[in-house]
């Protein structure tokens, strides 16, 4: 083959490589939460009578439509944004106690931000407050199709039609119809606070600079691109625990909104992910026992970093043929009396750092303290089992016991009455069988064996020579 033609061939060969390197150095570099490219946000106004009360010098009404006017005109540069509006007790008169009075005043369209700048003036606050009716009717106002629907509640009063928001909200969070509201308490008396930190993510006014901020602040969450690296810290609070999984779980819907494995580049850092911000998040490191942090919020539109203390070292246990027991064998991992975690014989596995109380579940079963420590492996080797045969002339009742070194025994299990052969995988050390025949006339014809069990050997006793 002449020299040009290889050369050639091993350019391109070059070039794949290095453009798969690459690739594959991206994709290593972005993980992004699956979401919609289209947001559409949904205003909920107060328009109940209370609204007119004066706030400075306007009334609380007249505030918020200059205030919402202006934000919806500064949002038409947007091309993935849609917006509508719903207003409640703007319909009826107060007297009426009307608890159904909430209409969709503009639906979901592109290029309506005039429409709604135009209906809002029109809103003129009558009657009550149907807050929870209301949100079940904005379930329907967002069309079909992926976009990340939000709901803007701006209120000046609680729910007086004894519905539930809280309840509404929630269920409508796992349903996936909207992600957490936010609510704009304007002059909320603080004895009302806490009925809306449950609805949703709450803002309370006390001013109109306030209420700007707010409005602002909500929608800055709702539109701004929001990344975070989570660094997973050994005992010696550096970044360089890793392959872990990692969740974050939606910490009023307790739905899991983003898992994935973390990874470290070759220069030690983790990945960057992109990341719903409305949402406030239980970030869990799925280690054993696992850590989280809880009810973390994203500070949107800028680099998040979130640190977690996952210093971890490991556990091999370990039995020559454990195949004996025929059930297999089992080791309990617990912490502080708490038990967090079932292992295999014969496996490795990550612990965090600190003190574990392991119980294998080998007959008899055999208990271990261990004190993980960083990036250490901890030991756990046990002797392989013998075989117990176990011969008897007649059915009985009987039990296994092991004899400790200090002469003291321990009850093992009760062994099966029927059979006249048993065979039992059991550790090496020294024990006793007390058995009674079923039909022996009284406890005075109890038989007592004494035997020692050895490593990998198999031991007979005869119950009635």
């Amino acid at each position: 083959m002449p020299k040009i033609i290889v050369d050639n061939l091993m350019l391109r060969i070059t070039t794949v490589i290095a453009l798969l390197f690459i690739t594959t150095s991206m994709l290593a570099q972005n993980v992004q939460q699956k979401l919609p490219e289209k947001t559409r946000i949904l205003f909920l106004l107060d328009g109940s009578a209370s609204m007119l009360a004066k706030w400075g010098q306007e009334t609380r009404m007249d505030v918020a439509k200059s205030l919402l006017s202006n934000l919806v005109d500064s949002l038409k540069v947007n091309p993935k944004l849609e917006l509508a509006l719903r207003a409640y007790g703007h319909l009826y008169s107060k007297g009426a106690q009307n608890c159904k009075d909430t209409k969709l005043e503009v639906g979901f369209a592109q290029k309506n931000h005039a429409q709604i700048i135009k209906e809002l003036q029109l809103i003129s606050p009558k009657g009550t407050t149907p807050i929870a009716y209301s949100l079940e009717q904005a379930a329907n106002d967002f069309p079909a199709g992926s976009s990340r629907n939000i709901v803007i509640i701006i209120t000046d009063g609680i729910e007086s039609c004894d519905g539930d928001p809280c309840a509404v909200s929630l269920a409508l969070q796992k349903k996936g119809v909207f992600l957490r509201p936010f609510v704009i308490g304007l002059g909320i008396d603080k004895d009302y606070t806490k009925e809306f930190r449950c609805l949703g993510d709450f803002f309370d006014a006390k001013d109109l600079n306030t209420f700007q901020v707010a409005l602002q602040k909500a929608i800055k969450t709702s539109l701004e691109k929001t990344t975070a690296t989570v660094e997973l810290l050994d005992v010696k609070n550096k970044p360089t625990e890793t392959n872990v999984n990692v969740s974050f779980v939606n910490s009023v819907t307790k739905i899991s909104a983003f898992d994935f494995v973390h990874y470290l580049d070759t220069q030690g850092k983790p990945d960057t992910v992109i990341l719903e911000a409305v949402i406030p998040y239980d970030v869990v490191a799925n280690t054993i026992p696992p850590v989280v942090k809880r009810n973390f919020r994203l500070q949107p539109g800028v680099h998040n970093t979130i640190q977690l203390s996952t210093p971890q070292g490991s556990i091999n246990i370990s039995q020559r043929n454990a195949s004996t027991y025929t059930q297999g064998v089992r080791a309990l991992i617990s912490k502080g009396n708490r038990l967090i975690h079932t292992q295999d014989i014969n496996t490795s596995q990550k612990y965090l750092t600190g003190d574990y109380d392991i119980e294998v579940l080998t007959l008899p079963s055999r208990k271990f303290k261990v004190s993980v420590q960083q990036s250490q492996q901890e030991q756990i080797t046990l002797p392989a089992p013998g075989l117990l045969n176990i011969y008897n002339n007649a059915a009985g009742f009987g039990s296994l016991y092991e004899i400790n070194d200090d002469g003291s025994q321990q009850w093992i299990k009760d062994l099966d009455n029927k059979e006249s052969k048993s065979t039992i995988a059991i550790q090496p050390g020294n024990y006793k069988i007390v058995f009674r025949v079923e039909k022996a006339p009284g406890s005075k014809y109890t038989t007592v064996k004494n035997f020692t069990i050895k490593e990998g050997l198999s031991t007979t006793v005869r119950l009635f020579d």
